[in-house]
């Protein structure tokens, strides 16, 4: 068995949950089983719609989906996003152990670490304890300097231009 090691995508630009996924996809196409959670997500998109092909390797975590950005968000729907990503990452985490899974992907795991929904030493212990052949994905913009030592790869996608700065909401296929 190989050893799992631990990945980063982070930054300001487009194209990290897109990154994971198609690390997903590639470890799918190599019959390898594949689990994914999104944290602070809102809605289906179109690589979640590339991966139900895949569904025989290819697994998805569904939660709550999110439907507010935070700043929006008052003090009770806050406490509801918390309570069921903190559970969600312990329920997703045991699935993925339990059922021997070869990759886990914690798509924006990063910012619901950084608005304190998930707990940062529950995914470091988790991360020091996971079964050795796990490789463990993690998404997100500014992750913690305890998380990028653990981490084999830490990869920093930077946004350079975006149309969204001039008004080009995002579309079908391309951005969602």
């Amino acid at each position: 068995m190989d050893q799992g090691l631990i990945h980063i995508y982070c930054g300001d630009g487009k194209g990290k949950t897109t990154a994971a996924m198609g690390l997903g996809m590639r470890a799918a196409g190599r019959e390898k089983k594949v689990l994914l959670t999104q944290f602070l997500k809102s809605g289906r998109t179109g690589e979640l719609a590339s991966i139900e092909k895949l569904k025989e390797y290819f697994h998805i975590f569904e939660g709550v989906p999110v439907n507010k950005f935070v700043w929006n968000m008052n003090y009770e729907e806050k406490a509801v996003v918390k309570k069921e990503h903190s559970d969600r990452f312990k329920k997703v985490v045991k699935k993925a152990i339990d059922e021997n899974y070869d990759l886990l992907i914690l798509d924006e795991i990063i910012a619901a670490i950084n608005l304190e929904f998930i707990e940062l030493e529950e995914v470091i212990s988790f991360l020091n304890d996971k079964p050795y052949g796990l490789e463990v994905v993690m998404t997100g913009r500014n992750p913690k300097d305890s998380l990028i030592d653990l981490a084999h790869y830490v990869s920093e996608i930077k946004c350079i231009k975006h149309p969204f700065e001039k008004g080009i909401s995002a579309r079908v296929g391309i951005e969602k």
